[in-house]
């Protein structure tokens, strides 16, 4: 029943692909929706595989100019006059840098420029009047700017000045407008004079995901109506001496995708690919000492020229600050505290190498379509080939998915995500495992209820333990069956009260039920004063008519002790001496559950039982304690036993040899039973010969031994059938059974 029929319900696997197709429609919702737990499980596994493989670094042609603390100590603190960053534009551009891009937003006036001063410190009007007249540092840096490929750079904001900045760049668009990036109210643009002169402008502003993590620099973004470029990307522009920027979208690139997802933008004969919103996968390299330059060995003179032209000619330069107080920092995949200016660096070469991390069109519907056949195939498995079979399938499938995952990686430099489909494959296999748990429980909570009363506790552990020794619903066995009854129920009935009966069936069936249970029985039902009980089932039983046997036999002992014990106690709860008749027989029955749809039993139904009923009825008749079966007898050749009739038993046309059961082994062995078998089949020989005469002598010959082994009843019944047959001869045709007229 339990375990077997749970593997092989087609409905079992139904809960576990119900779970893993909601799995699938949570994986469908855009990532805003998305639980931030599982979005970042994903995340995780990118990270974990840059930390393992990191960008190779190779010389793209682009360094960082840092403002670090060595710097502040050597050159002032910060900000500086606007005429330390015009130096330092100088000696950049002379040495021959392709653009300098600044990682500093340069929003408001210098305060130490000379007219500044002389509005703000009290000074005589000549000395107020002649500072007034130096140059303006402002001025001075928008000079410096204005023959140099310098980009400055600006903050985006969602604040509400609505200030725009307007882009140096030109974008031209291959397919419909892009509709999904980065969109900001605000800006935070350079002073004009220094945006004006500049030849670039690019936002410094990076988004981090949910986890505060840069994975993605955005390339491009709205500010108000405007496209607007990233620092990076402008200083790339700029490098080259480009226009514009083309910004391919999903309809105009021949790629999946929808009509205003972003493809790739091309800025001059760089083509980057993206993501939907203008952003670039970034892919980090391990900390490089040397594309770094602090700020002071430039404006120091630390360096040669010979030795800064070798360093900056012909590459882009990125300017920021790395100082205590000053540093801006994010959070990368490999870096807890890395450079802002670092990120934009790192994109610039990523750009220019073409070495690109990307996340195809195709990705999420292949992740979609493994979730579902992986997370589909656990849940129909599972069933069938149980938790621990199903827990190695399980990883198995997750590691080869993350295997693929790496090598797409490794190989392709394609990001595709393993996190679904492990999600899919793990929520199938709890579902399913949780469910299971619960319908074993079920079971054996069902187990214990339908056989507690019937197994002993060890046998019901063994079934709830494994219920696939079960087999319930009707199946046919080879089995033993015992039928004991009080004798003259009726009259003790009559002599006690009610509540008097009961106490005295209490005392009497639990103990005979102690022992029916020790020897493997099930009890089938108690009948008031009888008891039914089989052998080899549910659970099979190789030894059950043995045990039978023994149990009938240990059943008369243990009455004989229980009769002397309440005896001795003298309380009047017992009704004298307590005598049982027991019948038994073994064969083929139908057990199983029985009953209507409202309410069953665990029973067995069948010839053998009836039989066995009437023999326990009969066992008073023939005066012996137990009465069995032919069919049982002929396997109980070291029990001693006797046929003592062939007897033909009400509702039941064949004829049954009867056998009465005295004893186990030891007394078969005996000389005293050996004789009394000898002498009781001779006699037995002599009736159904028609030898009444002989019988006779014989049978009083057998009196005494008879007497002895409790068969004196028995041999007073044959005493008056060989009497009753010599004075009226049967038939000629006489088979010699005996026609049973009562149960």
């Amino acid at each position: 029943m339990a375990g077997s029929s749970a593997r092989t319900d087609r409905h079992a696997a139904l809960p576990g692909v119900l779970a893993v197709v909601l799995i699938a429609l949570l994986a469908l919702l855009p990532p805003p929706l998305v639980a931030p737990a599982l979005e970042r499980l994903s995340f995780a596994m990118f990270d974990a595989f840059q930390r393992i493989e990191p960008r190779p670094y190779q010389d793209a042609g682009v360094r960082v100019v840092d403002i670090d603390e060595e710097t502040i100590r050597r050159l002032g603190q910060w900000p500086w006059p606007r005429t330390d960053i015009a130096a330092l534009t100088d000696k950049l551009t002379e040495a021959g840098a392709a653009a300098i891009a600044y990682d500093v937003v340069l929003s408001e006036p210098d305060r130490t420029s000379p007219p500044r001063l002389a509005k703000r410190l009290a000074l005589d009007p000549e000395a107020r009047a002649t500072l007034a007249r130096l140059p303006d540092n402002d001025e001075l840096l928008a000079k410096s700017f204005t023959g140099a490929p310098v980009v400055t750079g600006f903050f985006l904001t969602h604040d509400a000045y609505h200030r725009t900045v307007q882009p140096k760049a030109g974008f031209a668009l291959s397919g419909n407008a892009p509709d999904h990036l980065a969109a900001f109210s605000d800006a935070i643009p350079p002073l004009p004079g220094l945006e004006a002169a500049a030849k670039g402008n690019g936002f410094v502003s990076i988004a981090t995901d949910s986890d505060a993590i840069v994975r993605r620099a955005p390339l491009i973004a709205r500010n108000g109506t405007a496209i607007v470029p990233s620092l990076s990307l402008e200083a790339l522009r700029v490098a080259q001496g480009a226009g514009s920027v083309i910004i391919k979208t999903g309809d105009g690139s021949g790629e999946i995708g929808g009509g205003g997802d972003v493809v790739s933008l091309k800025v001059g004969q760089f083509e980057v690919p993206t993501t939907r919103s203008g952003d670039l996968w970034m892919r980090y390299t391990a900390p490089v000492p040397f594309r770094v330059i602090p700020a002071w060995k430039i404006l120091a003179g630390a360096l040669s020229s010979e030795q800064l032209r070798s360093e900056v000619e012909g590459r882009i330069i990125f300017i920021g600050a790395g100082a205590i107080g000053l540093r801006d920092l994010v959070a990368t995949p490999l870096q807890d505290r890395e450079l802002g200016v670092m990120v934009h660096a790192q994109a610039a070469e990523q750009m220019i190498l073409s070495h690109f991390l990307v996340r195809p069109d195709w990705a999420p519907g292949l992740e979609l379509v493994l979730l579902l056949i992986l997370g589909t195939g656990i849940a129909v498995l599972l069933p069938r080939i149980g938790a621990v079979k199903g827990a190695i399938v399980g990883a198995t499938a997750i590691l080869l998915t993350g295997m693929g995952s790496w090598y797409a990686y490794t190989n392709h430099h394609f990001l595709l995500d393993p996190t679904w489909p492990a999600i899919g494959v793990a929520t199938a296999y709890l579902v399913q495992t949780i469910l299971t748990f619960y319908r074993e429980e079920k079971q054996r909570a069902y187990i214990h209820h339908a056989f507690d009363r019937y197994l002993s506790p060890e046998l019901v552990k063994r079934i709830a333990d494994d219920p696939a020794l079960l087999e319930l619903g009707g199946t046919e066995r080879d089995m033993s069956i015992l039928f004991a009854d009080i004798r003259s129920f009726s009259r003790i009935s009559e002599k006690l009260a009610p509540n008097e009966v009961i106490a005295f069936l209490v005392r009497f069936l639990t103990p005979m039920t102690d022992l029916l249970l020790g020897y493997k029985a099930t009890i089938d039902k108690y009948i008031g004063d009888a008891i039914l009980a089989f052998w080899n089932a549910p659970l099979d039983d190789p030894d059950h008519r043995v045990n039978a046997a023994r149990a009938a036999l240990a059943m008369q002992a243990r009455l004989k002790a229980l009769n002397q014990e309440m005896e001795a106690r003298g309380d009047g709860t017992w009704p004298g001496e307590v005598k049982i008749g027991i019948g038994l027989n073994s064969g083929l029955c139908c057990v199983g559950n029985i009953g209507s749809e409202r309410r069953l039993s665990y029973s067995l139904i069948g010839d053998p039982v009836n039989l066995a009923s009437r023999l326990e009825g009969m066992s008073k008749y023939y005066g012996v304690p137990i009465l069995m079966a032919n069919a049982l007898a002929q396997h109980l050749g070291d029990f001693a036993s006797l046929p003592i009739d062939r007897v033909r038993v009400v509702g039941r046309d064949a004829v049954e040899t009867v056998h009465v059961l005295l004893g186990e082994v030891a007394l078969r062995a005996s000389y005293d039973f050996v004789e009394l078998e000898k002498a009781h089949l001779a006699v037995m020989q002599a009736y159904y010969s028609q030898n009444w005469a002989l019988a006779a002598d014989l049978n009083d010959a057998n009196d005494q031994a008879a007497t002895a082994f409790g068969l004196g009843q028995l041999n007073m019944l044959y005493r008056g059938r060989i009497a009753a047959f010599a004075a009226n001869p049967p038939p000629a045709e006489w088979d010699g059974v005996y026609e049973a007229s009562s149960k």
